[in-house]
């Protein structure tokens, strides 16, 4: 076995650009995502910016990143038009990552640099959040928001609230309208601490207002992490002890809403990700996107489960190369739910072949059941709009979502697979024992109606048994699947 070279810019080489982007958040999300991204835009287009790392809580890992000084390797892995691909990239993008809780001096001198425009940020959903207990004298604020009102202060008065020293700000949180949310917080610590700000406060607010961007985005790609299994094939084939090399599949899409205070071009120019040929979409709006996926990926996700699942099968990838299931999965993704949305069909038909690609990485045994978990409530979020608005674009129920329901309500009975394995649902306590309770019945229209009753389920959807015609064929396929099996019910929709 070859001798492992420690990773450090003295073993590899490592490029210097201008720090451009403040970064908070040095997890394997961001690191295989964004940086990847900031890299690629690096090494294609003039951008020539490298990236700060701030760690957002107390315990965090920059004292990792900077004992590799901030290298580490993207391991991408999956289908790209059709082929598989398992590379390996080293990242260099990151200039250093900084504590601010033990370098506070450090994180706040961000702020004087001239050169800094960009804010990028993952602090886990928890983390957009207005904490009215942080003090503009704490130091740092224990809130993300927080932090990034005292950094945006000292910027203001550092550079007398030159209009050209504003920052984009650009959360990848997953919540849907990030920016909205952040900004809203921003807004209100702005309140806060107009004290603190005394004559400087309305001058620092109207520059916020005027001169700061705030961008909503979405972001696509998943981030299973530290290869723990493949890393010591991982580092023979690259030659360094890397303890940092994060996994991710190969697909990716980031979606960027420009801020309401300026133009897709605008911001198109200043990050030029597109002329790289990534797929990053600056779009006067995310929700379309959003709806898209949730839709298109997540949607197909929900029902292909179970109804894998009790056809005996149970990893996403045999799913699709099923003669029957992957047929079941097309069906419900091109004829169903690809048709209640609203961007163009070729884009929509784009993106659902990337799914499908998604969905047959040979390299991720991605398995139904771990999707299976809070399967009403996804429906509900996922599907079940798709249901209402084929029904009112078409005239008809769409089958296949509507077997899927079915599936997930013949999953939650319990029991066994026709091969005999014990089939073991876990959810919400108030869901289990409502099937329980149904199931006990021996009746499967009381099992459908009391489903489709359960309000709070369905949330403003409310009782589903008002929706023409759903009561009749979620029973009808509930008898099917317990006469014939899921495979012969599966084949006679198709």
């Amino acid at each position: 076995m070859a001798q492992l070279k420690s990773l450090s810019k003295l073993t590899a080489p490592k490029s210097t650009a201008p720090e451009k982007i403040i970064q908070f958040g040095e997890g394997n999300f961001l690191r295989a995502f964004v940086d990847w991204i900031i890299w690629n835009m690096n090494a294609k287009t003039n951008f020539n910016g490298s990236v700060v790392v701030v760690q957002p809580i107390d315990k965090g890992m920059v004292q990792w990143l900077n004992g590799q000084d901030c290298l580490y390797h993207v391991n991408l892995q999956g289908r790209l038009n059709g082929e598989p691909v398992n590379q390996l990239d080293r990242v260099d993008v990151i200039s250093r990552g900084l504590d601010p809780y033990a370098q506070n001096w450090a994180f706040m001198s961000l702020a004087e640099q001239p050169e800094i425009r960009f804010v990028i940020s993952n602090t886990t959903e928890a983390g957009i959040a207005f904490d009215p207990a942080c003090k503009f004298t704490d130091a740092p604020a224990s809130s993300y928001p927080g932090k990034l009102v005292q950094l945006l202060f000292r910027r203001y008065q550092t550079f007398n609230g030159d209009p050209k020293k504003g920052l984009i700000i650009m959360p990848c949180e997953l919540i849907f309208l990030n920016g909205h949310h952040l900004k809203d917080c921003i807004r209100k610590y702005i309140e806060l601490w107009k004290d603190d700000f005394g004559k400087d406060y309305e001058g620092f607010k109207e520059w916020f207002e005027k001169y700061n961007y705030v961008c909503a985005t979405l972001v696509d790609r998943i981030v299973p992490g530290f290869p723990r299994k493949e890393i010591a094939e991982i580092q023979q084939k690259i030659g360094y002890k890397d303890n940092l090399v994060v996994q991710a599949e190969i697909f990716h899409l980031w979606v960027i809403e420009k801020a309401e205070n300026m133009t897709c071009e605008e911001l198109r120019a200043e990050f030029p990700a597109d002329q790289a040929g990534l797929h990053v979409l600056i779009a006067e709006s995310e929700a379309p996107y959003h709806e898209r996926k949730v839709t298109l990926l997540n949607g197909p996700h929900t029902v292909l489960s179970p109804v894998a699942y009790l056809s005996g099968i149970n990893i996403v990838r045999d799913a699709l190369h099923d003669e029957v299931v992957g047929k079941y999965i097309k069906k419900v993704q091109y004829d169903e739910l690809m048709q209640t949305l609203n961007l163009p069909m070729d884009e929509l038909q784009q993106f659902a072949a990337d799914v499908l690609e998604r969905f047959d990485n040979p390299y991720v045994d991605h398995q139904v059941t771990s999707i299976m978990l809070n399967s009403f409530p996804k429906f509900q979020a996922r599907d079940l709009p798709g249901v209402k608005v084929y029904l009112e674009r078409k005239g008809e129920l769409p089958k296949g979502l509507v077997l899927g329901l079915a599936a997930i309500i013949t999953y939650y009975k319990g029991g066994t697979r026709a091969d005999g394995a014990p089939i073991e649902p876990n959810d919400d306590q108030k869901i289990m024992d409502l099937l329980k309770q149904l199931w006990a019945t021996g009746d499967t229209r009381k099992v459908a109606e009391g489903v489709l009753a359960a309000d709070w389920i369905w949330g403003e959807h409310g009782d589903l048994n008002k929706i023409p015609g759903l009561t009749d064929m979620v029973e009808g396929f509930l008898n099917d699947i317990q006469s014939k099996g899921m495979l012969e019910t599966v084949k006679s929709i198709l």
